[in-house]
């Protein structure tokens, strides 16, 4: 029985890999980055599985003048170079004759009429019934455009009223509140929210997802997973790089919008939230979203104590000399703009009172690493007290999102010898050497849940301005604060003495990843 069980894991929640529907992907912006390094790599492997609606195409709408075969050439670059499985070439055949191009201008209303006879063109001839997803890969500055000639050219159809038609919008959802309810309002003018998927790459990771069923699926988790026996949480998501090429935007975003507004934020409504009634992807979001309206407010002098934000100077990495942030390419040289952000904060609900949430994200730290670690309380200091100046170190339960997906929890035991000596030991799962297998990128699975209609990984509205309301108290404190210079870190260490001193004030330390 425990064989036969081994074999055939229970599946929960919608099954996408079952219910992707046939349709035909557009994607505006088709023949730029994220299409070359993520989305065209992501469909192939998702082809690679079988696991692609038989009745499928791509049709890529873009400005560059490419041609099918040109746009093909340009797919099969960005999956020899970035796929994580090789390109197959009895596969590749089958692959790329789904592949078309449409070259075009997004604000010209011609081109949308021109789009829309490749769509019908292509779609007869590989039996879609007209189902669309339509991927903006776009500046946020174009959803507004490109949204109303969709309307205009009749590349909308209303929920409910025939063949689908979904829109995936990538952050930056909004720059703040007001920007993102009028970007919401401009989406909603013409697709009804069940349409509307507003796609976080890293809700797609594997140990994001598996979180839910570490949580909910075991029983030595839960009855513990509150203020009574938790102590901390710690989350963090760290870049090793600078900003790159992405001076430009990173001077308009910094660390707080462009990561912990959404990324981050989502880690934790995860963590925090309460067990739901069902996996229905409504019913999820309705218990995340708990999360965020339950977030302590941090304002005014609050900010100052809360929060602590930075910038990285001149460093090595790995052995080699880089510049300082201010001296980054399209980067202001008097730049208040955060590279860093560090935040202590509070879940006023039942379940979290008083249990203090630190996170932390930055660019330029020592190693790309991404990890939700809970610690317990300790256990009183009673039965082992030979050294009191050693007390026995407490339970941590830590997921590692990136690199290494999978979780580890340490617990105390007892040294082999004659002599009472604690010992604490790393109980280690990585799904890489369980599996035997790499891990489906993020986008495999939320490109294939937009087919499949399940929203549970994607961002409601609702979602999005909360988060922004929290995150704009720290904004709006910022603003008024007159602070024309950020503390520095040199590039390759983790942040500044300020960020270890709001958690060390609290007698706490940031774990060593």
């Amino acid at each position: 029985m425990a064989d036969a069980q081994a074999k055939n894991p229970l599946t929960v929640g919608t099954d996408s890999l079952s219910t992707a529907r046939p349709c035909t992907l557009v994607i505006f912006g088709g023949s730029g980055d994220l299409s070359r390094r993520k989305l065209l790599p992501a469909l192939y492997n998702l082809a690679l599985d079988g696991v692609l609606p038989t009745n499928f195409a791509v049709v890529a709408f873009a400005i560059n003048d490419f041609d099918d075969d040109r746009y093909r050439a340009f797919a099969r670059e960005g999956v020899e170079k970035y796929s994580r499985r090789p390109a197959d070439p009895a596969l590749w055949a089958d692959y790329e004759r789904s592949l078309f191009y449409v070259p075009g201008k997004f604000d010209d209303p011609h081109a949308y009429e021109t789009l829309k006879k490749k769509l019908e063109e292509v779609e007869s001839r590989f039996g879609i019934p007209g189902n669309r997803v339509i991927y903006l890969s776009i500046p946020p500055s174009l959803i507004g455009t490109c949204v109303e000639h969709l309307q205009a050219a009749g590349l909308v159809t209303p929920e409910g009223q025939g063949p689908f038609t979904r829109i995936i919008v990538e952050k930056p959802f909004g720059h703040d509140l007001e920007s993102a309810r009028r970007l919401n309002s401009i989406l909603l003018n013409v697709f009804d929210e069940r349409q509307v998927y507003r796609i976080d790459h890293y809700l797609g990771k594997e140990t994001v997802q598996s979180l839910l069923v570490m949580r909910f699926g075991n029983a030595i988790f839960e009855p513990l997973w509150n203020q009574k026996y938790i102590d901390h949480v710690q989350i963090t998501v760290a870049e090793e790089e600078g900003v790159g090429t992405r001076g430009g935007y990173y001077e308009e975003a910094g660390a707080l919008r462009d990561m912990v507004q959404n990324h981050i934020l989502q880690l934790l409504c995860i963590t925090a939230m309460e067990p739901p009634w069902s996996m229905n992807a409504d019913v999820v979001r309705d218990y995340k979203l708990a999360v965020l309206k339950g977030l302590r407010p941090i304002t005014g002098k609050d900010v100052e104590t809360h929060v602590v934000r930075a910038q990285y100077g001149p460093g090595f990495v790995d052995g080699v000399d880089v510049p300082g942030y201010r001296r980054e390419d399209k980067v202001n040289p008097n730049s208040s703009t955060e590279t860093f952000v560090a935040l202590k904060l509070f879940v006023d609900n039942w379940r979290w009172a008083g249990v203090p949430f630190y996170l932390r994200t930055g660019k330029r730290l020592p190693k790309r690493a991404s990890e939700i670690a809970v610690q317990f309380k300790a256990v009183p200091q009673v039965l082992f007290t030979q050294n009191p100046g050693a007390p026995i170190e407490p339970n941590v339960l830590a997921l590692r999102i990136q690199p290494d997906e999978g979780l580890s929890l340490k617990i105390t035991t007892k040294r082999p010898g004659p002599k009472l000596r604690i010992w604490p030991v790393l109980m280690d799962f990585r799904y890489d050497t369980t599996y035997g297998n790499v891990s489906p990128e993020a986008y495999e699975r939320l490109l294939l849940d937009v087919m499949a209609g399940d929203a549970t990984l994607f961002m409601r509205r609702d979602a999005v301005e909360a988060s922004w309301k929290w995150v704009d108290n720290i904004l709006d404190a910022w603003s008024h604060s007159g602070t024309r210079w950020l503390p520095e870190y040199p590039a390759g260490t983790w942040g500044p003495l300020e960020a270890e001193k709001l958690i060390r004030s609290d007698d706490r330390e940031w774990r060593a990843l």
